[in-house]
């Protein structure tokens, strides 16, 4: 997450910020991964923080409380990056059940072979609509039938799928 600039730490004031950040890099950075709870994101967390800290640090008059300044900037910053960042999970009001792994793996061979089962008008159907993403009106005009065919064609097609894969979910788990 950094930004792709570079601060060049020379001279006058500069020294004593470099030699802050040697000294005081170290524990800054098990701070950051504290904050961060990953080793990478720390380091961008961290190298963000002491950025701002670059930029500010002739208005910062109290010498001892720079990693304080510091510390609060990277959790700031990584409040902003928690925003940032597009939620990937939704909460849900059911909890699903857990799935077996060797039942998880097989799922596409399994719902191949269910879909092998089919009608070739039903499995068409299915194909066009879930594989080729098409429209329900797409597809009447593809298989030459009516969209009300389509529709309760997918509709039966898709019972069919789910009956033939819970049969084979039922096969493949661990009997006691």
């Amino acid at each position: 997450m950094t930004t792709g600039r570079v601060i060049a730490v020379t001279g006058g004031t500069h020294d004593e910020f470099r030699e802050y950040v040697i000294a005081r890099g170290p524990a800054l950075l098990r701070a950051a991964r504290r904050v961060t709870g990953n080793p990478n994101d720390a380091e961008d967390l961290l190298q963000a923080a002491l950025a701002k800290t670059y930029l500010a640090w002739e208005r910062i008059e109290d010498r001892a409380a720079l990693d304080g300044y510091v510390r609060r900037a990277m959790v700031n910053i990584n409040i902003s990056w928690w925003r940032r960042r597009r939620l990937e999970e939704y909460p849900s009001g059911e909890v699903p059940e857990p799935v077996v792994a060797g039942v998880q793996r097989q799922l596409p061979e399994r719902v191949e072979q269910a879909l092998d089962g089919l009608p070739a008008r039903m499995r068409a159907a299915i194909v066009l609509r879930y594989y080729e993403d098409m429209t329900e009106l797409e597809i009447a005009k593809a298989l030459g039938v009516s969209v009300g065919t389509v529709k309760s064609t997918v509709s039966r097609g898709m019972a069919k799928l789910r009956c033939a894969l819970e049969v084979q979910e039922r096969r493949l788990e661990p009997r006691s």
